[in-house]
C-alpha cells in the first residue's frame, strides 16, 4: 500500500457514487472543504472520522482498504497526482467537468 493509498481510495470511492467533495463534507457535518482535504493530504482523518466516512459510504473499514478493488492504470495514477496538486476550487471545478463528460 503506498503512501496516497488512502486518499486515491476515498475520491475513488466517493466519485464512484457521484458524489461532489462539498456534499460528502457537508453531509458529514463538516467543513466544505474537510473531504478535499483529506484526498489531497492536506488533512489527515481521525479514526472517528474514518468510521463516518465508511458508514456514509456504506462499507465497512476492510473494503476501504481492500486493495483489489483499487485503480491501478498508469495514466490513472498520473491523473490523480496532478489532481492532487490543485486547490479546493480548481479540484471542484474539474470535477464538475468530469462529471459533465460523464453524462
Amino acid at each position: 500500500m503506498d503512501e496516497n493509498f488512502f486518499c486515491d481510495r476515498l475520491r475513488f470511492l466517493r466519485n464512484e457514487r457521484k458524489i461532489s467533495a462539498r456534499e460528502m463534507s457537508l453531509e458529514l457535518g463538516q467543513n466544505e472543504t474537510y473531504i478535499n482535504k483529506i484526498e489531497t493530504g492536506q488533512r489527515s482523518v481521525s479514526m472517528e472520522g474514518f468510521f463516518k466516512i465508511c458508514s456514509y459510504l456504506k462499507i465497512s473499514p476492510a473494503v476501504f482498504f481492500d486493495e483489489s478493488i483499487k485503480n491501478t492504470d498508469m495514466d490513472t495514477k498520473k491523473l490523480l497526482k496532478t489532481f492532487r496538486k490543485l486547490n479546493p476550487n480548481q479540484a471542484e471545478h474539474i470535477y464538475e467537468i468530469m462529471k459533465d463528460l460523464t453524462k
